[in-house]
Order: C-alpha cells, then structure tokens, then sequence
C-alpha cells in the first residue's frame, strides 16, 4: 500500500514452496484477504521472492501473462523483489547455504539478471523497482587470507557489474530505474554499514566507473552517478540492529556519499540484557534456546563490557558461552515480529525501527518498505499465529505508529 508516498508490502519469502505453482498458489491463498483487510481500497504491491526454480517458470511466456492478469483483477503490483535465497528457503536446512551460489558464480549472475527482466514486466510506470540480494557472499567460506578475501570480493564485484550492465540496457530501452540492493549480515563478507560504505567507493566505483566510461561512451561524473542509482543499500533494519550499528551516523554516512538506500526491510531481532547473576543467565540460556531451530543462521553479536564485540556464528556456539561475565549484552539473528517488544525475559531490537523509521519519515531514505518476518514456520509455538493474521497486524503497525491512519 502507498503511505506516505512509499510502497509498504511484506515480503513473500515468508511463504513456503520452491516452485512458482506453489508460489502462486500461496498468494492466491493468502494476498486477497491480507489486501482487503489493510489496503481495500487502493493498490497494494508485493514484495516478491522467487526461488531460482520459480524464476525460471515465471519467466515463461504464459505463466507471466497469467501473474500480470491475475495482479491487475487484485490492484496488486510487484515494485520490490527478494534476490537472497537461491534455493529452498523453507522445509529444508538453510543456514549458510542462503548464500548459495555466492556472487562469484555465473549462477548467481544469470539468477539475478532473470529477476530483473522479470520484474522489468511486472513494474508500473513511474516506479523504480529494486532486488535485494546476499552481501556478495558467506565470509567463513574461506580462510583468514586477506589475499584470498580480496580475490573473492573482485570477482563478485565485476560479477556485480555484469548485472549493472543490463540495467543500464532496460534503462535505455524501458526507461525504468532498476535498482540492486546489496543486504549486509552477520558474517557476510559485507556485514555492516561501514563496510558496504567502504567496499562501495574503493572497489565497486572505481571498477563501475571503468566499465561503464569504456563501455557506454559516459563521462566519469555521469558513470558515478549511473552507478548509484543502479546499486544500492538494502537497510535490513534486524541486522543493522544485531551489529549495534548506529543508524543516524550510518544514514548520514551514506548521505555525504551520495549512495542511496534501496529498500528499508523492517524487520527486528532478539536481544538481552546480561548481569553477573548466574540465576538470571540460566533463564537467558533457557529462553534463547527456545529459539534454537535448525534451519536458519542465528548468529549472535555479544557486547562485552569494554565496548567490543564477540560475534558467534551460531545460537549454539553463544550458548555454551551463556556465562562469560565479560559480557552485557546479546543480540541475535531471529527475525521475531515487529508488533512483539518482549518476549517473557527477552526482547526485540523493535526501537531500532523506531529510530530508522523516524529517520525515513523525515528525509524519505527510500520509496521500498518491506516487511520481512519469514521465521513464522519455526517460531516458539507460543508466538505462533495465524500467518495472515500476523501479516496484517504487522502492515497495520507499520502503518499506525509510523505513517497515515486513514488507510482503513
């Protein structure tokens, strides 16, 4: 739905299925009610995820005629689409091979390139449309070798600008804006703000730069700003959080570059409190295993004392660290929903959307808002709800703390 002259939507990949039948099916089933419940009566877009399986279905002839169809009878449009998750994303055991094929490969290259041509056609007129996608790839892949870590990070970059190259072509054919959101994560090669910042003006301008200059006749200040707009930052709210990242310094940051944001993806995690009191460690030990579950990476960011930092790659790993007294703070990757601030003696980082969303609300950082809770299959079954129930009352808080209230 349109608030505040950006398109608010959730993400599908919270839905499970590989194939574009079961895809398709899962909207069917689920985007009518969700839309007549928060946007009745104006357009609601989607945020799409397609596996690679499905991409290459979607991307037949008849079963794009049918999608476009079937959106128009439902006011509905696709303006965003999740890029991430190649493979299964649910039913299955993710965890680091979400980065899988990485940005290194052709896979990656040509699954990403299939996205945008399909949502060049799904797009409407006048909207820039944005994927999201992995921070170029899974940083315990390789050794510690910053020779090695540079090699894989050049490769993925030109591979990064081989999809450029084709946004600059729809560009001048369609005359849309397309846009590649890189997501930063714990333990992604590109993992924070300031990493993405740094990665963005000493490796990706400077070879987009040549390539575009060489390529397409443009002068260095245009090719610069023909960059810019085809790559972005997708602000992943949840990990920005779990890497207690300051937004205000990172958004402005980004600002003094010129970099755009993307796509806002409103998410949050859990966090902790830690005191030297055993007692109370052990009932943090026996609520953070509670969302101990075996298909997603639940990496933890632990705030010791001094100011630094303890990353584990895993729930599990941090969990047999429960009594380092070092430490005062846990955060850790489980996307909760956004609506819930605690969690019996845990918590959500559900201030960090306060401050960012503040933060959109006065500059508009982007058009592209996305809800992105897809852990609803293996919440605590104490948090479960109905799956569209939780939806909409995810749109609906969203929309009610942060944007219009007549939407209704």
């Amino acid at each position: 739905m349109l608030v505040d002259k950006s398109h608010l939507t959730y993400c599908t990949n919270i839905h499970s299925g590989e194939t574009w039948t079961e895809h398709f099916a899962a909207l069917k089933t689920s985007f009518p009610e969700i839309k007549n419940q928060v946007s009745p009566d104006k357009q609601m877009g989607i945020g799409l995820r397609l596996s690679h399986i499905a991409s290459l279905e979607l991307s037949k002839a008849e079963n794009l005629r049918e999608f476009q169809q079937w959106l128009n009878e439902h006011s509905a449009y696709v303006f965003t689409m999740n890029g991430f998750p190649y493979g299964g994303f649910h039913d299955t055991r993710v965890k680091d091979q979400v980065h899988a094929p990485d940005w290194t490969t052709h896979e990656r290259v040509d699954y990403t390139i299939r996205l945008f041509n399909i949502l060049k056609e799904l797009l409407p007129n006048g909207v820039d449309g944005g994927i999201s996608t992995s921070p170029l790839s899974y940083r315990h892949w390789f050794g510690k070798s910053s020779d090695e870590l540079l090699n894989v990070r050049q490769i993925a970059t030109l591979n990064i600008l081989k999809v450029v190259e084709q946004l600059i072509l729809i560009k001048h054919e369609k005359l849309q804006v397309l846009h590649l959101d890189i997501e930063p994560e714990p333990d992604g090669i590109l993992e924070t703000g300031i990493e993405f910042i740094e990665w963005f003006e000493n490796e990706l301008l400077p070879a987009g730069i040549s390539m575009i200059t060489e390529k397409f006749g443009f002068t260095f200040s245009e090719a610069e700003v023909i960059l810019k707009n085809h790559v972005r930052l997708c602000y992943d709210v949840c990990h920005f959080a779990i890497g207690y990242e300051p937004h205000k310094e990172i958004i402005h940051q980004l600002e003094l570059r010129g970099i755009k944001i993307g796509k806002i993806q409103i998410s949050a995690a859990i966090k902790a409190q830690l005191t030297s009191d055993i007692k109370q460690r052990e009932l943090l030990f026996a609520a953070f295993s509670g969302f101990n579950e075996q298909t997603y990476l639940h990496q933890v960011v632990a705030r010791r004392s001094d100011g630094a930092y303890i990353r584990y790659r895993d729930l599990p790993e941090a969990l047999v660290d429960i009594n380092n007294l070092e430490v005062e703070e846990w955060r850790a990757h489980f996307h909760v929903p956004i609506f819930v601030e605690q969690f019996d003696v845990l918590y959500s980082t559900q201030n960090d959307i306060f401050e960012v969303l503040k933060i959109q609300n006065s500059k508009q950082l982007t058009t592209h808002l996305e809800v992105e809770t897809y852990t609803w299959e293996v919440l605590p079954e104490n948090l479960k709800i109905p799956l569209q129930d939780s939806i909409v009352r995810e749109l609906k808080w969203v929309n009610e703390n942060f944007f219009q209230k007549d939407y209704l």
